[in-house]
């Protein structure tokens, strides 16, 4: 079916588009040979470096749900305070005043410049000069970075999510006495975030993502860290990488349907609020009684 960014392939582009998807499988499985023959010539495929994950609870006990923990314990913080503060960096970079866009606007672009990893190094170090106790250092200065770093994207997300709706909202709302946050608060925010949530979700990925980085360098026991304990005391690097990688895809899985399932919600919500226009009689003007006000005051006699 033809749209304004694709047209339907002819013989040729479809004889084409079929060649090219079976090259693109043989080469896929050509890889996964040689990565399945590169584990078999170092005994990452032998059954005993991967039967302690199913026969052995210690690894999951003592490892890897505590690592786990760690994790959605960082995540979690991060993204209970980076979404209300990214929120409100988003709406002040919207305001009509100058001295309030303008400084929330070098904000937002400075901590957005920066990688996370620098702020997480900056922010242990600061809680180092501050006398912050060692045991809980590292998550404080993981959430830090976490938190600054993405709040400034998700400031920019809120933007341009509101930025993208019909001038006309706005517009209507400051003809029936709307105050600008008001105009915010129950407008433009309610509509924009049905806008915003894919890309919303997408941040929030890459917060529980990057949690791992405060294990390479601050010494965060996060899921990550588990790796080399474990690596270290069963000798199964890949099977561990695997592993957790795996555990990684079902947190993002599962944070992504409960996205999808907000989503459809939200909508549902939406157009159960909208209602439906009332039955229209014979001879009445269609719409409610504002239409039927002003198609009155139109047939009225003019003096």
């Amino acid at each position: 079916m033809s749209s304004v960014l694709y047209d339907t392939p002819g013989p040729r582009a479809k004889v084409r588009n079929l060649a090219y998807t079976a090259v693109f499988v043989v080469l896929l499985a050509l890889a996964g040979w040689w990565v399945l023959s590169a584990m078999g010539e170092k005994n990452q495929l032998e059954a005993d470096k991967w039967t302690p994950f199913v026969t052995d609870g210690q690894i999951w006990t003592t490892y890897l749900i505590p690592g786990l923990l760690q994790t959605l314990q960082a995540a979690f913080l991060a993204m209970l305070i980076g979404l209300p503060l990214g929120a409100l960096l988003g709406i002040a970079r919207l305001s009509d005043h100058a001295f309030v866009r303008i400084p929330v606007g070098a904000v937002v672009e400075f901590f957005r410049a920066i990688p996370v990893l620098i702020l997480m190094v900056f922010a242990s170090a600061l809680f180092v000069q501050s006398g912050v106790d060692s045991e809980i250092r590292p998550l404080y200065a993981c959430v830090t970075g976490l938190v600054l770093y993405n709040a400034s994207v998700i400031a920019e997300i809120v933007r341009a999510g509101v930025l993208s709706l019909p001038r006309g909202q706005a517009e209507a709302a400051r003809a029936l006495g709307l105050r600008k946050g008001q105009t915010m608060t129950h407008i433009l925010l309610p509509q924009a975030v049905t806008v915003m949530l894919p890309a919303l979700v997408s941040q929030l990925v890459v917060i529980l993502k990057d949690t791992a980085l405060a294990g390479a360098l601050l010494g965060f026991a996060e899921l990550m860290t588990s790796i080399r304990q474990i690596s270290a005391n069963y000798s199964n690097v890949i099977p561990t990488l695997f592993v957790v990688a795996l555990i990684y895809v079902l947190l993002n899985f599962a944070l992504t349907m409960f996205a999808s399932w907000l989503e459809r919600r939200l909508r549902r919500a939406k157009k159960g609020k909208g209602g439906t226009l009332p039955e229209q009689r014979a001879g009445e003007p269609a719409g409610g009684p504002a239409e039927k006000d002003v198609a009155g005051a139109a047939d009225a006699p003019t003096s």
